[in-house]
């Protein structure tokens, strides 16, 4: 018969180093990012949400992406969890070439996808740095 109490030890051990501020990067929601001709696109991987409970705004110069689970939502007692379905937050710094009366959102199968069009001429002029 399994015994999850036999992965205590470890379990014990990793426990506490979630509220290190490094620990609490590496479980945030994973982003993609791409240009196309027209826009932006963000990808954001949040498996298991649910839409409704997304909250995509602009502040200022940023985008703000956050995540808040249901509250009383009962969390199952995890053998093994590799990935988080709990709150998160994300901001992008975005600047005057974006049209932010028309950023679009949309979540399918796990992905939220933001989409972030360019006003046309306003491209943000592109700069080489050479690498020493």
């Amino acid at each position: 018969m399994y015994n999850k109490h036999s992965f205590a030890p470890f379990m014990r051990a990793a426990r506490g180093r979630h509220h290190h501020p490094f620990m609490q990067s590496i479980f945030r929601a994973p982003v993609n990012i791409y240009k196309t001709e027209n826009s932006f696109e963000i990808m954001i991987f949040a498996p298991g949400r649910v839409k409704e409970n997304f909250n995509v705004k602009t502040q200022g110069n940023e985008l703000v992406v956050s995540y808040k689970p249901q509250e009383g939502l009962q969390s199952p007692d995890w053998l093994k969890k590799e990935y988080s379905r709990g709150a998160f937050e994300r901001t992008f710094t975005i600047d005057d070439s974006i049209d932010a009366n028309n950023i679009s959102a949309n979540y399918i199968d796990g992905v939220l996808q933001i989409s972030l069009p360019v006003i046309p001429g306003k491209e943000t002029p592109q700069q080489d740095i050479p690498v020493n």
